[in-house]
């Protein structure tokens, strides 16, 4: 049968050492960032979608259309949390626009754009 190897494998480091340490987004941080990037796709808003994984900082790219700049970029940096918050959303000029400690309220500048008024 095949061997199993762990990920990333432990010699992977620049220097042959162990593997430094990766920025990444949790099973439900990701779950709650495609979530909306569905919906935006479904309102046709967003088109294409990149991921970036660092050393210090995870950010998922979203883009109106595929050639172009991306209309947000959403940021993770764990090294930030204890002071302004590691969550800021990036508009397409290079702005933050909302930073915080939590992932909700720095969607929520996105969310609103989905919300329709409904006449009863």
């Amino acid at each position: 049968m095949g061997t199993v190897h762990p990920f990333p494998a432990a010699s992977s480091g620049p220097r042959g050492g162990t593997a430094e340490p990766q920025a990444c987004f949790t099973r439900l941080e990701l779950n709650r960032i495609i979530d909306l990037y569905g919906r935006m796709v479904a309102a046709g808003l967003w088109k294409d979608y990149a991921v970036e994984f660092g050393a210090d900082i995870a950010a998922f790219w979203a883009f109106r259309r595929t050639a172009e700049r991306p209309e947000y970029r959403i940021e993770k940096r764990p090294g930030l949390r204890a002071k302004q918050g590691m969550w800021a959303l990036v508009g397409e000029d290079g702005a933050v626009l909302r930073r915080g400690h939590e992932l909700g309220p720095v969607l929520a500048p996105i969310e609103r754009r989905l919300m329709k008024v409904v006449a009863g």
